[in-house]
């Protein structure tokens, strides 16, 4: 047993670096004086280096189901781990001058490092009682998070609002966990595969509606989407960055994860996803169109990309691009946005469409920043969301699905007038007075996330190859 228990804990050494670099740092918070917290932004950054390392390492091992069949340290989770590594390092790098002159900026990191774990267990979930943990853990340190600067009413009514929506959503889902678990027998994934075949086809799809309900919370996806526009416009702005990536990335994986064990023909769970990725990716263009703050543009931007997120969930099962489509979508979009917060963050949080006036004369390297990350939104290539929407695109067509391929298009060509709004005055128009910019780090998150999203665009062939044998279960 305790062999068993050593092997199990190797086995998912990233998220035990998580947790044990966030112990460690909460001591340091806790005993030294404020002056010196500020270099809790280095002890953050040393825990994310070495989980990247511990996930890499391990890429080249064999999939594997452990701590008795309730979590999935699996190739599929290592990605996933390494996604969110990379958010979390680029979130820190631009969270330094943000929160410089902040008593409690050392709590914010451990907080930040809280939150990135529940998103790393979320992804390896392969147990109904895990999955709670992991989405509580996430959501909590997520409210946190958002209303951190406690005298802005900005980020208390948001922290707010994504409270009070994660309260109603997440308890649907544990009442759903519930209901599943007495139909199967059992929590893990392996019990619900085999005890739900025969279960009363009423029940279980009322179980799987409201543990969806759950997750649609933490994707932002309709019906429980409205806290991801609050929460970028009102939350800081590089907390704001991370909470609309890194609870997607886990979030995604483990439906992926979840989808594949539910009996198809009795809970019919393809197309009610279907009707979900449509609605979501619509409804985020169409809020977006009209948005004259570019934090909250983002938010409703991000609700629509959760839609096309959807689509490789819709293919699961019926087409070999599913699991490389969802990848590269959450790499891609998880660069793009970062970078476009960076830009944010580099304004020192100046968001009205109108501060970003004339811009491009004056800043052109950062308003080319924000062009990029714009343009992979829309699916231009040679960049990374070129390639995940065609990947993604490719899946649902082989799926049977092709409308919702076709409804993806006419969203890209939508989404395209919002950020238009934001980049022709940048170019066409003249700035009426200087914009003062944060520090040279937030310059380097900006430069490393617009690289990767080239990276990723160009590297697309060996990228989808590398994936492409992976399954959520097994690889």
């Amino acid at each position: 047993m305790t062999r068993e228990m050593g092997q199990a804990a190797l086995d998912i050494l990233p998220a035990l670096v998580f947790a044990g670099g966030a112990i460690l740092l909460i001591f340091y918070v806790m005993f030294v004086p404020r002056a010196l917290q500020v270099w809790s932004a280095l002890g953050a950054t040393v825990v994310l280096a070495v989980a990247g390392f511990a996930s890499g390492w391990y890429l080249g091992r064999a999939p594997n189901i452990t701590f008795f069949g309730t979590f999935a340290a699996d190739r599929t989770w290592l990605w996933g781990t390494l996604i969110i590594v990379v958010v979390t390092l680029l979130t820190v790098a631009l969270s330094v001058d943000w929160f410089r002159s902040d008593p409690r900026q050392g709590e914010y990191y451990v907080l930040l490092l809280l939150s990135a774990l529940g998103a790393v267990l979320l992804a390896g979930a392969v147990d109904l009682m895990e999955l709670i943990v992991a989405m509580l853990l996430s959501s909590v340190t997520g409210y946190t998070l958002t209303a951190f600067h406690r005298r802005s009413r900005a980020a208390t009514e948001a922290g707010m609002k994504y409270y009070l929506l994660g309260a109603l959503a997440n308890g649907a889902m544990v009442y759903g966990v519930a209901l599943l678990f007495g139909l199967a027998g059992g929590t893990s994934f392996a019990d619900l595969r085999s005890g739900l075949v025969d279960a009363d086809s009423t029940a279980l799809i009322v179980g799987f509606a409201m543990v969806a309900i759950g997750v649609a919370f933490k994707l932002g996806a309709v019906p429980a989407h409205q806290w991801m526009p609050d929460v970028a416009q009102g939350a800081p702005a590089p907390a704001s960055a991370f909470l609309l990536v890194a609870g997607k990335v886990g979030a995604l994986i483990v439906l992926m994860r979840l989808v594949a064990v539910l009996p198809e023909s009795a809970v019919g769970w393809r197309p009610l996803i279907a009707v979900i990725a449509a609605l979501t990716m619509t409804l985020g263009n169409l809020a977006a169109l009209w948005q004259d703050d570019v934090r909250r543009m983002l938010g409703w931007s991000s609700v629509s990309q959760t839609g096309y997120g959807l689509l490789a969930i819709v293919a699961f099962g019926r087409s070999d691009l599913a699991v490389p489509s969802l990848l590269f979508f959450l790499a891609a979009y998880a660069m793009g946005n970062m970078a476009a917060f960076g830009v944010v963050v580099k304004l020192r949080g100046l968001t009205d469409r109108e501060s970003f006036r004339g811009l491009g004369s004056t800043h052109p390297w950062l308003m080319g920043a924000l062009v990029v990350s714009f343009l992979s939104f829309i699916g231009i290539p040679p960049l990374g969301g070129f390639a995940a929407k065609l990947l993604l695109m490719g899946a649902v067509i082989d799926s049977g699905y092709a409308w919702l391929a076709v409804l993806t298009v006419i969203n890209s060509a939508i989404s395209l007038f919002y950020y238009a709004r934001v980049m022709g005055p940048a170019y066409f128009d003249s700035a009426d007075e200087p914009r003062p910019l944060m520090g040279s780090l937030a310059s380097w998150a900006v430069g490393v996330a617009v690289v990767a999203v080239v990276a990723i665009g160009v590297a697309a062939q060996p990228l989808a190859a590398a994936w492409q044998a992976l399954s959520p279960l097994t690889g």
